[in-house]
């Protein structure tokens, strides 16, 4: 683990005892600092008795004694309102921090022998995919990176630092607005969609706090951009003229100077003083569709920054083997191939999955988030048919409509039946897509729980139960 320093002998208070939690706990103890532990779950405090953590109940505790407090990101700082803890720290005018920030100062504080790089990614959509791949390009042109923070092991549990590391971190809008001091040597930015409104007061807050990843950025350092939405582009501009750090647009749909971006495929190359072509994304079998070019292209423009070379750059791309539950093929019966995009949480995600395909059997379905599937209405042309599964399922029926046929399966094992039955019956080589458009809660613990389970029921299809489901007319 990374021991976190500038807190030695200091009390610091730690709510939300999760992954997160616990590992900047652990983090937080082997740096010197002594760390007083808080959940709601008595479950949870069990557990961090069992490893020989202090734990003392948040409401009653003397909170002009702790030197920070450290607040887990699935616990809200400002919206729908602050939690208590929050409110409690703020009275005592104790300063309120996450994981990355806790990274942010222990680089700050290392030798310049010791000081790692850090690239922190972040967006609406892509950002896990995006991180995975920016690793595996480093790692193939033989550099020491560590891939972390909002995907797979949190930031603070990732090995410890020295100064040929470089620590790719995605980072959510939760993290990013618990920091303060972070400055990536490369920051990411893919794209911005409305998502986790209710927790930012709205778009604009949103906005701030993905924003919050270039705001410590200067000389020396790289901002890559996404410009295909609004967002990106009004905040690539406004980087551009700050003139604070190199700025590297990317695009998945169109020609832009001093970026990369991609065009029917082909990767180009336009930050140097004539465009170069670069790759054909096309045979890279795991980075199917535009919003997985947009992905190349910033893992491209990050490898570049950091030094790698094209060769090894392209190289990497090319033999990225894919992201577990991101347009992930989990299996093939036949002539009926199997797509785990369970990440798909909204419908801005599930659009990339859609578009990537002429004709799919698609799964969706679990708990809506705003605006459910509307906006997806032309891409249903496209749908063969739909299984509807969780609780959006009668809604997202209604938005259906006529425009598809569709079933109300109502779980993954029996969505994947009638999926099947349907794709083979087709006889033409097909796809079965789940790619839910919503939140996994209302059935699972997490969205990698939902593709697990969709893999588990592609493996068992000779098994499968009949059952009646409902039907459209179509």
């Amino acid at each position: 683990m990374i021991p976190v320093r500038g807190f030695e002998g200091d009390r610091v208070a730690v709510f939300g005892l999760g992954r997160t939690g616990l590992t900047a706990a652990r983090a937080l103890l082997a740096g010197g600092a002594a760390p007083v532990l808080w959940d709601e779950s008595e479950t949870a405090r069990a557990a961090a008795v069992a490893e020989g953590f202090q734990v003392e109940d948040l409401n009653t505790a003397d909170w002009s004694g702790f030197a920070a407090f450290l607040l887990s990101p699935g616990v809200p700082l400002t919206h729908p309102k602050p939690h208590w803890t929050v409110e409690k720290a703020r009275a005592a005018g104790v300063e309120v921090l996450g994981d990355i920030e806790l990274y942010a100062r222990t680089v700050a504080l290392a030798p310049l022998a010791k000081r790692p790089r850090t690239v922190a990614i972040t967006g609406t959509n892509g950002k896990s995919t995006t991180t995975a791949l920016i690793g595996w390009v480093l790692k193939q042109a033989g550099r020491d990176a560590r891939i972390g923070g909002n995907i797979g092991i949190g930031v603070l549990g990732l090995e410890d630092m020295h100064a040929g590391a470089v620590y790719v971190i995605e980072t959510s809008s939760y993290q990013l607005d618990l920091t303060r001091t972070f400055r990536p040597d490369v920051a990411v930015l893919m794209n911005l969609s409305p998502d986790h409104l209710d927790r930012h007061g709205g778009m604009d807050g949103y906005v701030a706090a993905k924003r919050r990843i270039f705001a410590n950025q200067g000389p020396g350092d790289t901002a890559v951009v996404g410009v295909d939405d609004p967002y990106g582009q009004q905040i690539c501009t406004e980087l551009m003229a700050a003139g604070k750090s190199a700025v590297r647009p990317i695009s998945s749909g169109r020609a832009i100077g001093r970026g990369v971006y991609a065009l029917g495929g082909v990767l180009y190359d336009s930050t140097g003083e004539r465009t170069v072509e670069v790759a054909d994304l096309t045979r890279a079998r795991s980075l199917p569709g535009k919003h997985n070019w947009q992905n190349a292209a910033a893992a491209y423009v990050t490898a570049r920054a950091l030094g790698v070379s094209q060769d090894d750059a392209v190289e990497g791309l090319m033999s990225f083997p894919g992201l577990a539950h991101r347009m992930e093929e989990v299996g093939r019966v036949g002539e009926v191939r199997f797509i785990n995009d369970s990440k798909a949480t909204n419908a801005d995600a599930a659009r990339q999955a859609l578009q990537s395909y002429p004709r799919v059997y698609w799964i969706a379905g679990g708990r809506a988030k705003e605006g459910g599937i509307e906006e997806l209405a032309d891409l249903f042309p496209r749908v063969a048919r739909a299984y509807l599964v969780g609780e959006a399922a009668e809604a997202f029926a209604g938005t259906i409509g006529s425009s598809a046929p569709w079933t109300i399966s109502g779980d993954i094992p029996r969505a994947v039946a009638d999926a099947f039955a349907d794709a083979a019956a087709s006889g033409e080589e097909a796809i079965v897509l789940l790619s839910p458009a919503s939140a996994s809660f209302d059935q699972f613990a997490d969205f990698e729980e939902r593709g697990e389970a969709f893999r588990r029921a592609v493996a068992s299809l000779t098994g499968r139960k009949n059952s009646k489901a409902q039907t459209s007319a179509a």
